[in-house]
């Protein structure tokens, strides 16, 4: 990761414009704070990648929170090309200093070269090829497919640079951690999945009650752990000794919210909320 942030540092000077990609459901955990530094005097632009999968009333105040802070900002599924039909206009626009002083200088047609960034597994490749139509950078649903950077030309106006997804070494809120382990940012293989899908359990039970009930046909009532246990036993989550696992149990749980099958859910608002 400091080895990508410093290439970062060098290639940034070589852009126009710094397009970032957040995960709807999380972006204040998922925007990496180094961009604003790296950044400063770069025109951009916010994506904010599977808006469908988080709830639509935080859409709303996370793209106002974004354009407030001087952002143009697009709710998106990075896999539907019509989530991008605004791109072009929005790039033109973030960017019509640059263009205008090309124009003066009798420089014409010179593509607007963008940096694409964001955290490992928020959609950047799957976006970059859904906007180019075409398979032009590696994915997967996995952190780390990107390994290392690439140059594409869109067209004769855009010119994009993918870089590896970077995650900043240290978080100081506990919240970030847990919400980038449950959006999928964070390698499960390192992860203790039944702990944090209790706390899952406890967000959804706060935040959004009864969706475990329909979902799960459970009731919502008792320890978090008590719960988890009746979703293993509502899904045949048999373990050794024909005892319930946890462990399939919490699988079961973390999949099904991050693919969007317990409905659309958020896991933050923007701090003014």
């Amino acid at each position: 990761m400091t080895k990508a942030k410093r290439q970062m540092q060098e290639d940034i000077k070589l852009v126009d414009l710094v397009i970032e990609l957040l995960d709807a459901r999380i972006p204040a955990s998922s925007e990496n704070p180094d961009i604003d530094t790296l950044a400063q005097n770069k025109a951009r632009l916010v994506i904010l990648n599977k808006a469908d999968l988080a709830d639509e009333n935080a859409n709303r105040k996370w793209k106002a929170y974004f354009e407030k802070r001087g952002m143009a900002v697009i709710l998106a599924d990075s896999r539907n090309s019509g989530s991008f039909k605004t791109l072009s206009g929005l790039v033109s626009e973030a960017c019509r200093e640059k263009i205008e002083r090309d124009r003066r200088r009798g420089i014409k047609n010179r593509p607007v070269r963008t940096m694409v960034a964001g955290i490992p597994n928020v959609g950047k490749s799957t976006f970059i090829n859904t906007y180019a139509k075409k398979a032009v950078a590696k994915t997967g649903n996995k952190p780390g497919v990107t390994k290392g950077k690439q140059w594409i030309r869109l067209g004769k106006d855009l010119e994009l640079l993918d870089t590896p997804g970077i995650l900043w070494p240290k978080f100081e809120d506990e919240k970030v951690g847990v919400n980038l382990s449950l959006t999928g940012s964070i390698s499960d293989n390192i992860l203790n999945l039944e702990e944090l899908s209790l706390k899952l359990i406890a967000f959804l039970r706060d935040n959004y009650a009864g969706v475990l009930s329909s979902r799960y046909d459970i009731k919502e009532e008792g320890a978090d752990a008590d719960m988890l246990y009746a979703i293993g036993e509502r899904r045949g989550c048999v373990g050794k000794g024909g005892e319930i696992s946890y462990e399939k149990a919490a699988n079961i749980l973390i999949d099904e919210f991050r693919s969007g099958k317990l409905g659309r859910i958020s896991l933050e608002l923007p701090p003014e909320e």
